[in-house]
């Protein structure tokens, strides 16, 4: 965290970003953290490749807004500011971010609670121990003796509550419980958060859901499940690439499933990856090998070969994996 705490002393703008599909961590994350250093007079601004997920904009208040990278309109700005990326370790998953803003800030620094990139050449506060990021930054503001507004700690909360899986997953801990009972202290509704987050999928998503559970097929004795959704099932459901974030976690329920598997292919044909774990395969090392990252229990990555090789490949991967149990 020292890293950290100097970073934000040395420097008086910050342009804070997350990774390309920004999850409810990143931006729980972005927010909180927003929040502290404005608090310690600095000045922020929160910038994505990509506009916030539908389903994640419950979490903006109106101080809270997040821009869309535009190059005209912000490389100044990137220019005069430090850049914290937060929930990932990897600069090429920032979008148009990596090239057209990181090169150019006064510095660059890391807080992120996944397994470092081997590849990455940055560095910063990085805790794999940690259950999320939002964590991580609550962490900070304590240190910096700044807590968080309403808005902040909802918006941490819904971080927090989505990266464990509403506080079920293996880094949950002592600490993740006290940082929840601290924000929801500061005005965060557990039951406005659950059902913002769990209870309010479209009936698009839902079709989706049902298509892509349909493709469900086993492997590896049974021991690895796999689902495949096709850009098609997107426009004939009408539902969003966003909505089937938490797909891959259906399989898990099985107790003879030990790695779960999803290839996802968005609306212009780009593949990706997802993979799940129950802890006996650690899942961010297969998805390193193919330039991804993540967790022990979650990871993921992009792939530039179509759906069946990419499975194929991945498969390969987990099934040498698995022998050496």
């Amino acid at each position: 965290m020292r890293k950290a705490l100097d970073f934000i002393q040395k420097h008086c703008s910050f342009l804070l970003t997350t990774h390309d599909g920004a999850d409810a961590d990143g931006i729980g994350a972005e927010i909180l953290l927003k929040n502290i250093l404005e608090k310690k007079g600095k000045t922020v601004r929160i910038i994505h490749d990509r506009p916030v997920p539908d389903r994640f904009l419950f979490m903006l208040a109106p101080q809270n807004s997040i821009e869309v990278w535009d190059r005209e309109k912000h490389a100044a700005f990137a220019g005069e500011s430090a850049f914290i990326m937060l929930d990932t370790s990897d600069e090429y998953n920032i979008g148009k971010l990596a090239e057209e803003a990181l090169p150019y800030a006064r510095g660059v620094l890391i807080i992120d609670h996944h397994e470092l990139n081997p590849l990455s050449s940055l560095d910063g506060y990085v805790d794999s121990k940690a259950a999320s990021t939002s964590e991580m930054i609550l962490r900070i503001g304590t240190r910096l003796r700044v807590g968080p507004d309403r808005e902040a700690a909802a918006a941490a909360f819904a971080g927090i509550v989505y990266d464990t899986g509403s506080f079920a997953y293996m880094k949950t801990s002592a600490s993740t419980f006290l940082a929840a009972a601290r924000l929801i202290k500061a005005g965060a509704k557990a039951y406005d958060t659950y059902q913002a987050l769990f209870e309010s999928a479209s009936a698009g998503a839902l079709l989706l859901q049902k298509q892509v559970l349909s493709t469900l097929t086993f492997h590896g004795g049974g021991r690895v499940a796999v689902q495949i959704l096709r850009k098609e099932d997107l426009s004939s459901t009408g539902a969003s690439f966003e909505d089937a974030e938490n797909f891959i976690n259906l399989p898990l329920r099985s107790r003879e499933v030990m790695i779960s598997l999803l290839i996802k292919e968005n609306e212009t044909g780009l593949v990706r990856c997802s993979l799940r774990s129950k802890g006996q395969i650690n899942v961010s090392k297969i998805a390193q090998t193919f330039n991804g990252g993540g967790h022990a229990t979650a990871a993921g990555f992009k792939s530039k070969l179509g759906i069946e090789d990419t499975l194929a490949q991945v498969l390969s991967m987990v099934e040498i994996t698995l022998s050496k149990l």
